[in-house]
């Protein structure tokens, strides 16, 4: 079913419309939450490739693109770079000093942002954002707390979800859809 054939509250689509940007976390969101340390201590995390277009879909339509991770990772240096998201933070446990430097650096109002969680980690930036959205599995306190609970667990196709959902709202989902059905301009 498409996302606008499902009723949410006007109260959610208008949070959704004031966006300019969405923030994400990485372990539990972009990945499973799995991480996979190798002998040599190299790390290894299973990105979802539907994931990575919702992005790209997203930075075209206008939006402007974070991650902050409370971990330190090459893996999410490397996929960060890959899909040329606007701002990267890792290794911050507290999370509301990146998403500070963020709101400074892209000139950006709290009800601007949106953020897509998973855990505790998250809850300190994500409850000053205009929009917070949390993955099927997320922990109960941030589900309790979010404005867009995804269908998608972490890592299976739940950032896309959030990108096609604030798409939508925003009315550019269309266009994008008519650009790859070969009807449109993209």
């Amino acid at each position: 079913m498409p996302l606008s054939d499902q009723r949410y509250p006007e109260s959610v689509i208008e949070r959704v419309q004031k966006l300019k940007a969405i923030l994400f976390d990485v372990d539990g969101v972009l990945t499973d939450g799995g991480i996979i340390i190798h002998s040599d201590g190299s790390e290894s995390k299973r990105f979802n490739v539907q994931d990575g277009l919702g992005i790209y879909l997203a930075k075209k339509a206008g939006l402007i693109i974070g991650i902050i991770t409370g971990r330190e990772s090459e893996a999410t240096r490397i996929r960060a770079e890959e899909l040329n998201v606007d701002f990267l933070s890792q290794g911050k446990k507290d999370k509301s000093k990146p998403y500070e430097e963020f709101k400074k650096e892209f000139n950006l109002e709290d009800e601007e942002i949106g953020f897509v969680g998973d855990d505790l980690i998250d809850l300190p930036a994500m409850l000053r954002c205009g929009f917070i959205a949390s993955v099927a599995n997320g922990r109960e306190e941030v589900k309790e707390k979010s404005h867009y609970i995804t269908k998608s667990r972490g890592g299976h196709g739940a950032a896309r979800e959030v990108i096609e959902f604030v798409l939508e709202h925003q009315g550019k989902w269309q266009d994008i859809l008519n650009n790859y059905y070969g009807t449109g301009k993209g």
